[in-house]
């Protein structure tokens, strides 16, 4: 007998991680079907989506009250959808504001919920827990750490190892030859790699700052400029953004540009864990709205932003935050690391613990088998 699974992931790395899932859920038994919110990789799986992710990539709490009558209405059709299909299981990929909030709906109606990646509440929501603890049965979550705090808060949670680690793992890389040769790269010249977001509002807002901070750094450590545009993001934003044609945009090859890039500065968020996996020094930059910075900095009670940096336990890349995206402050940074070979080779050789911290573990496995025995377990 076929059971429907509402799965909810709205971004593009919920996207991915989710696309895995699927997959490996479907290994396991074919009739699981799978409806939500998700994007083009996990309806290449077979999910039926009833929302795009790219409807749903708005941050912060500014942006999240512009779209609340939008967001209501998703949550009602998704809720009508579950109703009419009698779906008894839910499986949450991240994106907390949206899944927390649906979750507690999901719930009375007696919906058995999964959380596969958590919200950071560690760092700016420990109120959110106790909401955690009553709604969800199960937590499985991607850093070793947060199975302890979830555990110390009495939430059944496991750590199924990092999905990134097995997507890295098994990514079938371009030499840099090849990537130089298929977008007519520059061999003389190192790669500046940019990362501006994947969201609209946050290339407008980081673009152009990081952009003319990379221009400084290109003129005086003689690099060429490519922009990484994520899926979310269409090529004509950057442009319109930034009129300028001395750089270059690559879409699709963003793991490629990290693993031959000489140097970042990239958007936090995943992209600043999957560059540090790649072993690519850089500088993580963060920019939102000034009423979502005010609320968030009280909130936040960790010294740093950058999962790198928070998995380390130190601070081993520049954090410019707010008001501190500005080029010269990032070229200030840069120029210290860059015109230092003993500190650029230090950072590279602290990224690479990153790999022993988070292990080798298939997450995407280890939770379709666990989510797999609680439904069997529950039907």
């Amino acid at each position: 007998m076929m059971k429907s699974v509402l799965i909810i992931a709205g971004e593009a790395s919920g996207d991915l991680h989710g696309a895995a899932l699927i997959k490996e859920l479907k290994k396991l038994d074919s009739d699981l079907n799978f409806y939500g919110i998700g994007g083009n990789k996990m309806k290449s799986n077979g999910m039926e989506l009833i929302y795009h992710s790219d409807r749903m990539s708005f941050l912060g709490f500014v942006e999240v009250v512009k779209h609340l009558p939008f967001i209501r209405k998703v949550q009602k059709e998704l809720l009508d959808e579950v109703k009419i299909r009698k779906t008894k299981f839910a499986i949450l990929i991240d994106y907390p504001g949206f899944n927390i909030s649906i979750a507690k709906k999901l719930k009375a109606l007696g919906v058995e919920i999964f959380y596969y990646i958590s919200p950071q509440v560690w760092a700016w929501g420990k109120g959110r827990v106790k909401k955690i603890r009553k709604l969800v049965s199960k937590m499985l979550v991607v850093f070793p750490f947060e199975e302890n705090f979830y555990k110390e808060k009495n939430v059944d949670a496991e750590f199924v190892g990092h999905p990134l680690i097995r997507e890295l793992i098994e990514y079938n890389y371009l030499s840099k030859n090849e990537l130089i040769n298929k977008f007519g790269l520059l061999p003389d010249k190192e790669i500046l790699l940019l990362l501006p977001g994947s969201r609209k509002h946050e290339v407008k807002d980081i673009f152009p700052a990081i952009y003319e901070a990379a221009q400084n750094i290109a003129q005086k450590f003689n690099f060429q400029i490519v922009v990484a545009c994520a899926s979310s993001v269409d090529e004509s934003l950057l442009r319109e953004t930034v009129k300028e044609n001395d750089y270059k945009i690559i879409s699709g090859y963003t793991y490629d540009l990290m693993k031959h890039s000489k140097f970042g500065i990239i958007k936090s968020g995943t992209s600043t864990l999957e560059a540090g996996l790649l072993n690519l020094p850089m500088i993580i930059v963060y920019k939102a709205s000034a009423l979502t910075y005010f609320i968030g900095k009280n909130l936040v009670k960790l010294d740093n932003i950058g999962i790198v940096n928070i998995l380390l336990g130190k601070t081993l890349l520049p954090e410019l935050i707010q008001n501190d995206v500005k080029s010269e402050k990032i070229f200030q940074e840069a120029e210290k690391i860059l015109s230092n070979t003993e500190k650029y080779n230090s950072i590279k050789t602290e990224l690479n613990k990153l790999h022993e911290i988070l292990g080798n573990k298939n997450a995407a496995e280890n939770a379709a088998r666990i989510i797999y025995d609680l439904i069997n377990e529950k039907s």
